[in-house]
């Protein structure tokens, strides 16, 4: 495959040409589901909630709880094939709480870690009392030693200096207010500075606007991403532009 490159198209298509074992480390944050909902409780599964703002334009991001958790696992089984590192960035919400517990059960024996994503303060609940959600959760997935808590292939910290709990605020908007759930570059880079090295090849088959393609360049690492949208696809070749014209300097 070219790296280096975000292919227009879903991330099973991508993940269908890549060979066993051909990415060093996967970054993504998929999405959420949001606008899945309840009534009476049962799930809504094709109501769509105005009042939830969603950056996606191709689809509703809502889909039945079986369909979300099904998509998930394929794409989690061929994420373990491509690669032996996973990290999987997920918030618990309605549409999504029933499918993450099922797929930390269904992966555990892959299941390495789980670092919990701190944004410093929680956005106010839409309803009456549902706690805020302040954490997202990064599941982290290997391959090669996940029975155990050490990292022997891609542990580029030392000793005593990398905790499980990372305070990072949110990432900016990007590309207009339609996208209000961006990746900050400082997670990507916390993951890439001690779980990778230069030249490895990173892979986000959730690529939205280009957060993990632009700290790979800017680290010195390869990138390959998916995305379904060309909107988000023209706004991280933009970025990567930007980005390549300040290394060039």
């Amino acid at each position: 495959m070219k790296l280096n490159k975000i292919y227009k198209e879903d991330c099973l298509s991508t993940l269908k040409k890549m060979k066993d074992d051909s990415v060093d480390v996967v970054i993504t944050s998929p999405p959420y589901n949001m606008n899945l909902r309840i009534r009476n409780g049962k799930y809504c599964s094709r109501q769509i909630v105005k009042e939830i703002s969603t950056k996606y334009t191709e689809f509703s991001d809502n889909l039945p709880i079986d369909e979300y958790n099904e998509f998930h696992t394929n794409v989690l089984k061929e994420l373990l094939r491509v690669s032996d590192l996973i990290f999987y960035n997920i918030q618990i919400v309605t549409g999504s709480k029933r499918s993450i517990f099922k797929m930390i059960g269904e992966f555990s024996e892959n299941l390495k870690e789980i670092i919990v994503w701190d944004k410093g303060n929680g956005q106010p609940a839409m309803q009456q009392q549902v706690l805020n959600r302040r954490t997202e959760l990064i599941l982290v997935f290997e391959k090669d030693y996940p029975i155990s808590r050490q990292f022997r292939k891609r542990g580029e910290f030392k000793r005593g200096t990398l905790d499980d709990l990372w305070l990072i605020k949110r990432g900016k908007k990007v590309g207009g207010e339609n996208h209000g759930a961006v990746f900050p570059e400082e997670l990507v880079s916390t993951i890439l500075e001690n779980f990778s090295k230069e030249d490895d090849i990173i892979y986000d088959p959730f690529m939205g606007t280009g957060t993990t393609a632009v700290v790979a360049k800017q680290l010195n690492r390869k990138f390959i991403g998916s995305e379904i949208s060309q909107r988000y696809i023209e706004i991280a070749e933009e970025r990567l532009k930007k980005t390549n014209d300040l290394l060039s300097k």
